[in-house]
This record gives C-alpha cells, sequence and structure tokens, in this order.
C-alpha cells in the first residue's frame, strides 16, 4: 500500500468546498484592491532564499528542500513566495509600470517542519505584495485588506498584532542592546535561542517555547529604540487602522521569521488553532530588491496566509457551512426513463443546476441515494412522466411532493 508522504495530505471532499470558498473571497478581494495575480515556480535556485530569506533562519538551515540538479545547479522548493515575487518583478522589469505594482498568489510551498495541527511539509500560501511604495499609507491599507479577506471568508474571532521592527539605522541599534541583554539570560533559555543568541538574536524574539515566555518579556523592546522617521511611519499606521475602527493589539516582541523585514511587521491570530495561533504574517521590506540584484530602489510590503491554517479554524469554527448543495436528484425507473432523464439533466446543468443523475433504480432505492447525497430536491421520472410531461418534484426537507411541467422545471429554484 503507498501513502501520502508524511507531512502531505489530500484534500477530499467536502474539505475542498472550504478551500474553494476561501481562494473564491480571496480572489475577489484581491480584486477590489486592485491586485492581479502572478504564479511563479515551484523551484528556484537555492540561493534565492538563502540570500532572500537569511542564511542564518530555520527556514535555510533546517526546512529547506534543496536537491542538485543534473547539471550540479543547486535548486530550492520554495519555501515562500516573497523572494519569487520579486525576482519576477525585478526580472521582468516591472518597476517600469506606473504607480504601485500590486500582485497576488496562491500555491504549495515546501518546509520539512515537524507536521502538527495546521502545519505540513506541502502547505499553501494565499499572499500578495504591494511593490514600489514606502507609505504607511500602503501599510495599512494592507492589513486593511487582510481583514476584509478573512472577515468575507466568514472568520470571526480573530486579532490582529502589529510592531514596528525598526530600519538600517534603528535597528543595530536594538540588535545591539538585545544582544547584551540576552548574553546574561541566553543559557537558560531553549537550544534554539541559545543558538540564536549569537547569530541571529532577533529569532529569539519570535521563540514559542513556553518556559521562555518570561524572559523574553523582559527583553528590551523595539519600541523603544525606534528612530524618529520609524516611529512616524507607524504612528501614521495605527492612526489610519483606527480611522477605520481595525482592532489591533501592538506586540513590540513581534519579528516575524524572516529577515528581510523592516519596520511594519503584523500577524492575525486565532484561537481555534491552539498554541501555534497564526493564521496570517507579513511586514515591510524596503531593501529586498536590492539585496537581489535589483539596481533601482523598490521598497515594498507583503503578507501570506496560511491556507491550510484559515480553512482549519473555518471548519472547526463553522463546520458544514460551505459544504456543496446538490440541488436535484434524478431517479428514474425503467431503461426508458434512464434515456429521457439523460437529456434533461443536461438541460438542468446548462440552467446552472447541480444534478446528480441517479441508475435504474425501484423508488424507494432512488429516494435512499437522494437523501444520502443531502440533495434539495428529487425528479422522479417513469412511465407516466414521460408521456404526460408532468414531473414528479418532491422536496426532500419537508417530504412535500408537487408535479411540474417540462418548462416549469427548468425555471424552477
Amino acid at each position: 500500500m503507498i501513502r501520502a508522504i508524511k507531512g502531505t495530505r489530500d484534500i477530499l471532499p467536502p474539505s475542498s468546498a472550504v478551500w474553494n470558498h476561501v481562494e473564491t473571497v480571496a480572489r475577489r478581494v484581491f480584486q477590489t484592491f486592485n491586485y492581479q495575480e502572478i504564479r511563479t515556480p515551484i523551484f528556484e535556485e537555492t540561493l534565492l532564499f538563502s540570500r532572500g530569506v537569511g542564511e542564518d533562519t530555520d527556514i535555510v538551515t533546517k526546512e529547506m528542500y534543496t536537491f542538485e540538479d543534473r547539471d550540479r545547479s543547486s535548486l530550492t522548493l520554495r519555501p515562500e513566495n516573497t523572494a519569487s515575487v520579486i525576482r519576477a518583478y525585478i526580472e521582468h522589469s516591472m518597476h517600469q509600470q506606473q504607480g504601485v505594482t500590486k500582485l497576488y498568489y496562491m500555491g504549495p510551498m515546501f518546509r520539512r517542519e515537524r507536521p502538527q495541527k495546521g502545519r505540513y511539509r506541502q502547505f499553501y500560501q494565499i499572499g500578495a505584495e504591494a511593490i514600489g511604495s514606502d507609505s504607511p499609507v500602503t501599510d495599512a491599507e494592507v492589513i486593511q485588506m487582510v481583514h476584509e479577506i478573512l472577515t468575507q471568508c466568514g472568520l470571526s474571532g480573530f486579532e490582529a498584532i502589529i510592531n514596528s521592527v525598526g530600519c538600517t539605522e534603528c535597528r543595530p541599534r536594538f540588535i545591539s542592546a538585545l544582544r547584551e541583554k540576552l548574553s546574561e539570560v541566553a543559557s537558560t533559555m531553549c537550544n534554539d535561542c541559545t543558538r540564536r543568541a549569537s547569530t541571529n538574536p532577533l529569532r529569539v524574539l519570535d521563540c514559542k517555547v513556553p518556559t521562555d515566555q518570561p524572559i523574553i518579556e523582559q527583553l528590551p523592546s523595539i519600541l523603544d529604540h525606534l528612530c524618529e522617521t520609524c516611529s512616524a511611519h507607524f504612528a501614521t499606521v495605527k492612526k489610519l487602522l483606527d480611522g477605520q475602527c481595525l482592532h489591533y493589539t501592538v506586540k513590540p516582541r513581534l519579528v516575524r521569521g524572516l529577515d528581510y523585514y523592516m519596520r511594519t511587521t503584523f500577524e492575525f491570530v486565532h484561537g481555534a488553532l491552539g498554541a501555534q495561533n497564526s493564521v496570517l504574517g507579513g511586514g515591510r521590506y524596503d531593501g529586498l530588491a536590492e539585496q537581489l540584484g535589483s539596481k533601482v530602489h523598490s521598497p515594498g510590503i507583503g503578507f501570506s496566509i496560511g491556507e491550510d491554517r484559515l480553512v482549519l479554524s473555518l471548519e472547526e469554527t463553522q463546520p458544514g457551512t460551505h459544504q456543496h448543495k446538490l440541488d436535484i436528484y434524478i431517479a428514474p425507473m425503467g431503461n426508458a426513463a434512464l434515456h429521457h432523464a439523460f437529456g434533461l439533466a443536461a438541460k438542468l446543468r446548462k440552467a446552472g443546476k447541480s444534478v446528480e443523475l441517479g441508475p435504474d433504480a425501484k423508488l424507494k432505492r432512488g429516494l435512499e441515494i437522494a437523501n444520502k447525497l443531502a440533495a434539495r430536491y428529487a425528479l422522479i421520472i417513469g412511465e407516466n412522466e414521460m408521456n404526460t410531461g408532468q414531473y414528479a418534484w418532491k422536496n426532500m426537507a419537508t417530504g412535500e411532493q408537487t408535479t411540474l411541467s417540462h418548462d416549469q422545471l427548468l425555471s424552477h429554484s
């Protein structure tokens, strides 16, 4: 028996209907904010991610699926998509377009993490990037767009968390203060934090180990070290969100897990996911394009929704809400009725109805199948219905049965 590889899984009905719902909503919201779709390759040169994501991040050091191609080049299955989008932006000289370049994507990503609730080795992201603007207005608009996607998907009870991680001017001063404090306490923390304290101290703030949290709360706050420009930028973001009555919490320890973030960072969390409660995250990355070889300054901000985790939250809080509903089950009685029903089913489908054509069977058996499929209506076709052109129409919820003509049938809801 060949089974799915550990950390991957098949998305089956009825869950697939929730996935389709989420993606349909996201596309609709992206359109209202004037974002257009981009599709990048699933694998890229390894250097793109090591340079873009960060050599010392857990993603690069522990989690990437990297392999040698036949020409001995090193390739990696994409662990995230922002670096790929920026690579495409540079390669195709998209900076020459007028205004801000707004792109969105959907698709699978790959990281060799420990599989757990809502977290897989092949996982799916819905994300967006706004490239070419360093305005705090763009930051607030992106956060507002995320809020709109979650709301329109039907998710409630989520929380927005925001922070600023400074810039190349003020963050080094903060890191210096952080490193000094960590030298006193890192030995009492988890192994990852002990290592990160010297290699990448900001990552310590991203630690999820419960016993480390009291120590992390006592570490210096980035908000006390922001330069005047970063402080004003963050203040404007908050003011714009306040003006839209969009509730958020400022969390000074929020740094996100990728090296390219600067200034505004944010997460949306939901209680249905337990300890690992992040549904999505994002932030500003004003130097990433130059880091990946651009000769043009191209500031940007983006986010990625963990689609697996969003679907899980919706399934746990709204079970069955987005399942596919069968409109009509056709129950033919006799071979001639089956042939007649075949043509009728085609007409009903062209009219926009979802139709299941049953096998030639006795009426009792046909209605049993209609019940199992949760059909709204059963259309019963026998010799009498074919001769008179009057069809037996049964409401499966109420049990009420009426008679409809051919034309009434095609227009009936």
